[in-house]
């Protein structure tokens, strides 16, 4: 018995899916079910009640669960504290992002680390929120990076920077001649907005109704760039975090206006599963994201 067989195991447990379980491990389903099946023959016990409705594991598959993770968080440990010593920073860290970040806070951070370790290999996915933390609870990814971060009990919150929020309207919008404006002045207008679901937008949702400023939303969408290009056509304005618009601004195809009623941010953070081992490699990636290297 391999502890790789112990650790797709866990993986589709954790996952309730042959294909993500598969996809986590760089095998393919049939390669999945096979170690399934060669633990079952070992053990002489049905572990997954087969069920194209339900998966769920037996008493027998709970048990190996329990004791699976144990092995594996052991050996993660030994092979991290043994890479440490031989001053190895080399494997890969799988990472899950919101669009925003990956396209404009990520790039330079990702830059610098590989610089400094070539032989990392680093791979990016770009999902919404919700789907980082499933992907970070579900091991499908070894770190998550998303904006307003949720506490959850499974998972450990590391915050990185803060990104101003500021307005954004057309070159040759009314409130394009402003530096700055109070948010009053926000009452009635055109507004571009993230979908309901998104967290900034719950943030913009409690943060206008905090200054009893109610605005008509025209477009809902899930990701910066198709509001910055609604604005860009004069659809409406909209508020977003400033380090997303800098091109736009430089180029004079969005204005940016000052929000003076106070210092409004957007707070990013990576995540991770709680008590996962942390390779060298992916302690030097923190590293650089909060700026200590």
């Amino acid at each position: 018995m391999q502890i790789e067989s112990l650790k797709v195991f866990c993986d589709l447990a954790e996952t309730k899916s042959f294909t993500k379980a598969a996809q986590i491990n760089g095998v393919t389903q049939s390669a999945v079910s096979q170690q399934i099946s060669s633990l079952e023959r070992l053990f002489k016990a049905l572990l997954i009640e087969r069920s194209k409705k339900k998966f769920r594991l037996t008493r027998e598959g709970d048990v190996l669960y329990d004791h699976s993770k144990q092995v594996i968080a052991t050996y993660d440990a030994l092979h991290s504290k043994l890479q440490e010593i031989k001053e190895i920073i080399s494997g890969t860290i799988r990472i899950a992002t919101i669009y925003s970040i990956g396209l404009h806070d990520l790039p330079p951070y990702l830059k610098k680390f590989l610089k400094s370790y070539p032989t990392v290999n680093v791979h990016v996915e770009y999902r919404r929120a919700n789907q980082v933390y499933e992907e970070v609870l579900g091991n499908v990814v070894d770190l998550g990076l998303v904006a307003y971060p949720a506490r959850d009990s499974k998972l450990d919150i590391v915050p990185l920077r803060k990104d101003p929020l500021v307005l954004i309207c057309h070159p040759q919008h009314p409130l394009a001649k402003h530096k700055s404006i109070r948010l009053k002045a926000l009452n009635g207008q055109k507004f571009i907005s993230f979908e309901p679901d998104i967290p900034t937008r719950k943030a913009l949702d409690k943060l206008l109704k905090e200054y009893s400023v109610r605005v008509q939303t025209v477009m809902e969408f899930d990701n910066i760039e198709t509001v910055k290009r609604a604005v860009e056509i004069d659809a409406g304005i909209a508020i977003v975090p400033q380090g997303t618009v800098v091109q736009e601004v430089t180029k004079q195809s969005l204005a940016q206006v000052t929000l003076e009623d106070g210092e409004f941010y957007r707070p990013l953070a990576a995540l991770y599963k709680k008590n996962k081992v942390l390779s060298p490699a992916m302690k030097q990636f923190l590293a650089v994201l909060k700026g200590e290297k």
